[in-house]
């Protein structure tokens, strides 16, 4: 089915309900609506934040603490390439007093709803939080658009939590300086882990420090931490993976001896294990060095359900699997002794 033609069927319906609903939700003032008298604490409603993908949902909640309600509409496992968003979705989003997404066409078959929601609701796009000379361009497998992966550095996407903190702000402004400090101690913790993440990667062998994927989802965490990364597929999930670039990274993996490829939670193992098949074939030996998170977190309620959490399991899987060393008891150990030596 078409874009276009899905926009129609699952928008228009959403948007007559809009007309029968009224202007309950006047997101696109600024004002804050969905906060009430001192939010839950002073017995109104929670100000109320729908954000697309889990990396938004979570430092949204960092921020917003206790003072907003955030509802997150892809979970683990959910590949927001092929995502198509159902009625109950823009019903969601209809509800919201903010909407946060990443953009950059990462919610490819959600974008144009969300910007059309975006003509009376307060939106946030935190993809346009970073400097565009920052992003990486796909010249060949996307038309030229930005690669939408940039929450694979840490130091990068730190880079929306300003914009985080300044929406609340004006939503919720009695707040503000709650938001503020809580955006603080985010930005200092994801400084920390971009440096753990540099420190792991720098203990792998350099002739080793080849990672080798589904998609091209992590560009942005080989130019941060110094890994060449080769897809099978580009930096989209709807693009098909050809015989002759499978044959490809095979003869790849056996000149340069590469012993171990990474399968991807939100993507068919298929890929890899023909790249495993294919090298046994030709008498090298590859592994399946772990699944790492790309386009989803791990499952609410565990350390990889957080952003830090997944990208800290990413950083430890790659360089174990390719002969690196993680400091024993990982990120949260590492950085009470790096706090420690700068006192």
């Amino acid at each position: 089915m078409g874009v276009c033609r899905l926009i129609r069927l699952v928008l228009l319906p959403a948007l007559a309900l809009l007309a029968l609903a009224g202007c309950g939700n006047s997101g696109s003032s600024g004002s804050g609506t969905g906060a009430g008298a001192g939010g839950a604490e002073g017995g109104g409603r929670l100000y109320r934040v729908v954000a697309t993908v889990g990396m938004a949902a979570d430092l949204v909640r960092r921020v917003g603490g206790g003072r907003v309600e955030v509802q997150q509409l892809m979970g683990s496992g959910v590949d927001p390439h092929l995502y198509k968003p159902t009625r109950d979705d823009i019903r969601d989003l209809m509800s919201g007093d903010l909407i946060v997404s990443v953009g950059l066409l990462l919610e490819g078959r959600m974008e144009e709803t969300i910007s059309r929601l975006s003509e009376r609701q307060r939106v946030l796009v935190l993809g346009s939080s970073i400097p565009p000379g920052m992003l990486l361009i796909d010249e060949e497998g996307s038309g030229g658009h930005p690669d939408p992966h940039v929450w694979m550095d840490a130091s990068l996407w730190s880079r929306s939590v300003p914009a985080i903190v300044t929406a609340l702000s004006e939503g919720q402004p009695e707040y503000a300086g709650e938001f503020a400090a809580r955006g603080a101690a985010l930005l200092a913790e994801l400084s920390a882990l971009h440096e753990f993440g540099v420190a792991c990667l720098q203990s792998v062998p350099e002739e080793r420090r080849v990672l080798v994927t589904s998609h091209d989802a992590f560009r942005y965490f080989g130019r941060a931490y110094g890994v060449e990364v080769l897809g099978v597929q580009g930096i989209s999930t709807e693009s098909e993976a050809g015989l002759l670039r499978v044959n490809e990274l095979v003869d790849l993996l056996v000149s340069r001896g590469v012993s171990a490829v990474f399968s991807e939670t939100s993507v068919s193992q298929k890929n890899m294990q023909a790249l495993i098949e294919g090298a046994g074939s030709r008498g090298w030996q590859v592994v399946l060095g772990g699944e790492l998170f790309s386009d989803a977190m791990g499952e609410s309620g565990t350390s990889a359900g957080t952003y830090a959490g997944m990208l800290e399991h990413n950083l430890t899987t790659v360089t174990r699997a390719l002969g690196g060393r993680v400091p024993e008891g990982g990120f949260a150990a590492w950085q009470k002794v790096q706090e420690a030596i700068r006192e």
